[in-house]
């Protein structure tokens, strides 16, 4: 039977069609790649003639797989994947990661069930949603390393802009004010972009089970669906607020980091039996990866670059000025505040954005189970530890030189004042006002 939260998360709008944005996978440009890459020898080019055979000796640590396909949706913080394979710093481990573009978070999940993709850029909660069988079929599952923190965003419409919901409390008064049908969008029931939605409605006081229609929309058509009103909110990744603001149609409401400084988002998942079968591969991936990140965040120059590469027609699709703005925390809310964000997306961090936490992933089954999505809870810290795979990021990230922490658990503060460490996931999440009836 579905749940309260799986029916409003499934709702279409009836009056308006939703709109789907051209999303054209286009050949990457192989031109453009060689310059590319030549033009990073400095940065992956050096470790190849350190190690002209790769990094892997021969024998047994060989990647079992030469090709790994691994599957994004057109967002900013698909870059690290991007950049592994435009820069050649997979070449370095054995392997040619071959970016797949897709066209929904569904499309994800299911390739990567059916094995159609070895591993995605992919939502935390999407994860943890399949390997407890909550909005779609059950597969055992893996996180092998998360891949960005921060850099997700709220956005308003102009038109509730302009009856003064500027933010949160102002979306309150207006919602309280004028009663109707309010419509909010996100892009994925179980993924990060609905809990940040959730969590911010809520912790101004508004249900987002009761109080407003919540539908499902693919991160590339949310500005096309909200320039023909079919939304008044949505929370997304960039650069599609950036865009709202660009396009005049929207407004930044709030920051994901406003909501919780350095959240965990998009992780580079896969299946258990992929990472099961091909170890030595799903390691040869996270070190490249874990190469991308760090220099992405090397300087304000390589981030200029990223965003160049990204925007082109077979990734994001989009003018580079949309993404190199916010990627360098240089924000604007569209209504005439500016603001230098230092807790802007991250991709690295000096190794700090990219260890998988099991508290993390523990702290979206707490929502999970606040909204309905869960009936009972689980048992928090061994579905964690079955799904995230320390053992090996551990492995990867000395093949990559990058420390990592000593406590796979982590404590952070939220924007209602409410403090998550793990260490009581069943407490916590029943500790919420507003949450789904049936939770308890």
């Amino acid at each position: 039977m579905q749940t309260q939260t799986q029916k409003q998360t499934r709702t279409s709008v009836h009056d308006k069609k939703i709109t789907h944005l051209e999303s054209a996978d286009a050949p990457i440009n192989t031109q453009r790649r060689s310059l590319i890459q030549g033009a990073a020898l400095g940065a992956a080019g050096s470790v190849l003639s350190t190690f002209p055979g790769g990094a892997w000796a021969a024998g047994s640590d060989k990647p079992e797989k030469t090709e790994v396909k691994i599957g994004f949706i057109p967002l900013t913080d698909c870059a690290s994947i991007v950049i592994a394979s435009v820069m050649g710093f997979d070449k370095k481990y054995g392997i040619k990661i071959i970016p797949s573009k897709e066209t929904s978070w569904a499309s994800v999940r299911d390739k990567l069930v059916s094995g159609e993709l070895d591993a995605a850029h992919v939502l935390y909660g999407l994860i943890y949603g399949v390997q407890l069988g909550v909005g779609g079929p059950r597969k055992d599952m893996n996180v092998l390393m998360t891949l960005n923190n921060n850099g997700q965003a709220i956005t308003l419409s102009k038109k509730l802009a302009n009856s003064g919901a500027v933010d949160g409390p102002g979306l309150a008064k207006l919602m309280a004010r004028e009663k109707r049908d309010y419509v909010f969008a996100q892009t994925f029931p179980t993924g990060t972009h609905a809990m940040w939605m959730y969590y911010w409605l809520a912790a101004h006081g508004i249900n987002p089970l009761q109080d407003a229609k919540v539908i499902t929309v693919p991160p590339p058509q949310m500005v096309a669906n909200m320039r023909i009103d079919n939304m008044d909110g949505y929370c997304v990744g960039e650069p599609w607020n950036h865009k709202a603001i660009a396009d005049g149609v929207g407004i930044t409401a709030a920051t994901t980091q406003d909501i919780w400084r350095d959240h965990p988002e998009k992780v580079l998942g896969s299946s258990a039996e992929f990472a099961e079968k091909y170890p030595n591969t799903a390691r040869a991936v996270v070190a490249a990866i874990l190469d991308a990140s760090r220099w992405i965040d090397a300087s304000l120059m390589n981030k200029q670059k990223m965003a160049e590469i990204i925007a082109e027609k077979s990734y994001v699709n989009t003018s580079v000025d949309v993404i190199n703005q916010r990627i360098m925390g240089r924000y604007q809310n569209g209504l005439g505040k500016t603001w230098d964000d230092p807790h802007c997306m991250k991709f690295f961090n000096d190794g700090a954005v990219n260890f998988p936490y099991l508290s993390d992933g523990m702290w979206f089954l707490t929502q999970h189970k606040r909204w309905g999505l869960l009936k009972t809870d689980p048992d928090y810290l061994a579905v964690a530890k079955s799904i995230n795979r320390i053992d090996i990021y551990k492995d990867a990230a000395a093949m990559a030189q990058v420390s990592v922490p000593k406590d796979p658990m982590r404590k952070s503060k939220l924007m209602d004042g409410s403090i998550w460490d793990g260490k009581n996931p069943a407490a916590y999440a029943a500790s919420f006002k507003i949450k789904a009836p049936l939770s308890t």
